[in-house]
């Protein structure tokens, strides 16, 4: 948020407070709806982020709070502060898509069904993998022919011929790839909303045509598991 030891991603109170404020001024807004602490900080202790939310929230300066790119157990670990508190904690938002299936692998999303609390998906097209650009190779004006992506080495040709057999299970659903990927993340019962990323105004009248069709057969789920895994 601003150079020196306190403007980098951390869970420190002074960061928190800060950060908001100077969000809300630039904002021109008096309170957001929501306030997520963005990534765990090993080096502040739980208690302290936990109490600079809670403050937060009862300054009115956000009606609830939430985290972002906490794993299970860290989410138990402060959703157990926050109850003591009564803080109106309701959200954890990870990275999930048919490539990235670690909130599964971690046990958050099932931890977040059990105990109320939603999962609000980024990153559901994984850095645009999967939409229709990358199906015949890599394009010059795209995310990886430009190397704006962490992940462009992982385009291989196994990953082309996997793209393209999903794509081949969206068409035949009547979707393009992008809205199968975010049908399947919207499948999972612990997800309660997908954050769609877009550089143009129709790829989100695109990507929202996804809830045209949510539904899968348990073949079509068998096979998408089957392409992912190999």
């Amino acid at each position: 948020m601003w150079e020196g030891p306190y403007g980098d991603r951390n869970g420190s109170r002074k960061y928190l407070i800060a950060s908001l404020d100077q969000s809300l001024k630039r904002m021109g807004l008096d309170y957001v709806d929501i306030y997520y602490h963005h990534i765990f900080d090993p080096n502040t202790p739980l208690e302290e982020t936990a109490l600079a939310l809670d403050h937060i929230v009862r300054q009115g300066k956000s009606l609830y709070v939430g985290v972002s790119n906490y794993r299970r157990e860290q989410s138990a670990e402060i959703a157990a502060i926050f109850k003591e508190l009564k803080t109106p904690f309701i959200v954890n938002q990870p990275s999930y898509s048919m490539l990235n299936r670690w909130i599964e692998d971690d046990g958050l999303d099932k931890w977040a069904e059990e105990n109320g609390v939603g999962i609000s998906v980024f990153s559901p097209l994984y850095q645009g993998f999967l939409t229709d650009r990358y199906l015949k190779g890599i394009p010059e004006d795209s995310r990886v022919g430009k190397g704006n992506t962490w992940i462009g080495s992982q385009l291989t040709d196994e990953m082309v011929k996997k793209l393209n057999k999903l794509n081949d299970i969206a068409q035949s659903r009547g979707q393009k790839l992008s809205q199968m990927a975010i049908a399947w993340i919207l499948h999972n019962p612990a997800v309660t909303t997908v954050l769609i990323g877009a550089s143009r105004p129709e790829q989100i009248a695109d990507n929202v045509k996804a809830v045209e069709n949510l539904d899968f057969s348990d073949d079509e789920i068998d096979e998408i598991e089957k392409i992912i895994s190999e």
